[in-house]
């Protein structure tokens, strides 16, 4: 028998890219205890490579629309925006806008549950 551990060696090499950008409208209001932030009626949700960019979509976020930033997170490049549906809809269509057609970024579609 082969008692020889297998080493695996993990790269997170970044592009300029979206990863993740989805809506939960209407979160059950346990979520957002769970999560540590002020209920609302959407939850945006975003992940962003290089993790900085997170900065840049928060400010466009509260710039563009009615919404509060309810976590950011410099090192993993998650963000969350919290406000009502259409406000928070509009923070990540503009997030996503600016990305690509300035910076050059790859999008995401942004789902919805």
């Amino acid at each position: 028998m082969n008692d020889e551990k297998k080493r695996f060696i993990q790269e997170f090499v970044p592009g300029k890219q979206v990863t993740l950008s989805h809506i939960i409208a209407n979160p059950d209001p346990d979520m957002f205890e769970k999560l540590g932030i002020q209920e609302a009626g959407a939850l945006g949700i975003l992940t962003l490579t290089p993790s900085e960019t997170v900065i840049i979509a928060g400010d466009l976020a509260t710039k563009s629309a009615n919404v509060k930033l309810g976590f950011l997170d410099r090192f993993t490049g998650s963000l969350v925006i919290v406000g009502n549906v259409s406000e928070v809809e509009m923070a990540m269509v503009e997030i996503n806008r600016f990305l690509q057609n300035t910076l050059k970024y790859t999008p995401a579609e942004i789902t919805k549950s």
